[in-house]
């Protein structure tokens, strides 16, 4: 049976052309900075964001933690969204491998009020700890996009109390996109950044972490401190070049067919899509079931159709390269049928 897969953008395979460059790449051991095709991979990510350096790192999460090991220091408080991917679906790794404590902000739809961020700012008093570093997110992965003036404010306040600031730009170019802006523009209010290769562009796997040349020495040595000092990555970066070269135009179709989606489920008795959340290639809503969770997700696999179970009452629909017209059609056509059962 064909499977279509709505879980993640995460879910999507390498195209033929990366096939191809993978086989072709010249490598070399890359912990001893001699891969030329991870170095070609590393400039172009930072010409892109218009930073002066970067590095190739295995995920998103290990780039967001090694950017929080390499900003702060063992006992700072890192400010973020109450509702952001770092504090939400990383394992509480913050805490472990940094050894700092997250303070949340309370946010709406991914956006943290500029006051709130000031209050949480600490002075100096022997009983606080370091304020140590601001983390923003966009596009958010509550399926929004953070404004550029919201993130501009943030970072002027950081500025005014000397204070980094890091973006989980997961999906920078989906935020892009929908802003209308070159991904620089973006990465302008953020001192480091990290942003997935393999969500919605397709390569099989990393993620880039991008900042100031210093910076990135710094986190160069903490990434083997990690674990994640990789030898012939080369054969990965290839897939990653591709990704950027052929796959970030095109997300916008991915977009597209998101709203396209959300037009179709709320046709559908008993389907609450949140509306106000549909700024990049994801579909939230909340559906009224009159069968087992459980039940509705296996009906769904039965038919060719992969979803994740709810969170937190929303259940989350992704589309990416590889989810045709079709796809989504089969996927409204048989929560119908479940529904009208």
């Amino acid at each position: 049976m064909q499977y279509f897969d709505f879980r993640s953008d995460t879910v999507t395979l390498p195209t033929d052309e990366m096939r191809h460059a993978m086989f072709d790449a010249v490598v070399g051991d890359d912990v001893y900075n001699d891969d030329p095709t991870v170095r070609a991979l590393e400039e172009k990510s930072a010409q892109i964001l218009g930073k002066e350096a970067a590095l190739f790192v295995p995920s998103g999460t290990f780039g967001n933690q090694l950017a929080i090991l390499t900003h702060t220091k063992r006992g700072d408080e890192v400010i973020l969204g109450d509702a952001c991917h770092i504090l939400m679906h990383e394992v509480g790794a913050a805490a472990v491998i940094s050894g700092v404590q997250l303070r949340q902000v309370s946010t709406i739809n991914g956006s943290m009020p500029i006051k709130e961020i000031e209050k949480m700012i600490r002075t100096e008093d022997i009983h606080y700890p370091d304020t140590g570093l601001i983390c923003i997110e966009n596009a958010h992965s509550s399926g929004t996009v953070i404004k550029i003036s919201e993130m501009k404010s943030i970072y002027e306040i950081a500025q005014k109390n000397h204070l980094p600031v890091h973006l989980d730009g997961a999906r920078i170019f989906n935020a892009a996109q929908v802003l209308n802006v070159e991904v620089s523009e973006l990465a302008k209010y953020a001192d480091s950044i990290m942003f997935c290769l393999s969500k919605g562009l397709c390569a099989p796997i990393g993620s880039m972490l991008v900042g100031r040349k210093a910076f990135i020495d710094k986190a160069r040595k903490n990434r083997k401190l990690m674990g994640g000092g990789l030898r012939q990555a080369g054969f990965l970066a290839a897939a990653g070049i591709v990704a950027l070269d052929s796959m970030v135009p095109r997300l916008h179709e991915d977009h597209e067919l998101a709203q396209y989606l959300a037009e179709k489920l709320t046709e559908i008795d008993g389907v609450d899509v949140l509306e106000d959340r549909l700024d990049i290639n994801m579909v939230f809503c909340r559906i009224k079931l009159k069968i087992n969770e459980d039940d509705f997700v296996k009906r769904l696999l039965m038919s060719g159709i992969k979803i994740n179970g709810s969170e937190n009452g929303e259940f989350r629909f992704v589309t990416n390269y590889w989810t045709p017209l079709k796809a989504v059609e089969q996927l409204v056509d048989n929560i119908k049928v479940i529904m009208e059962e």
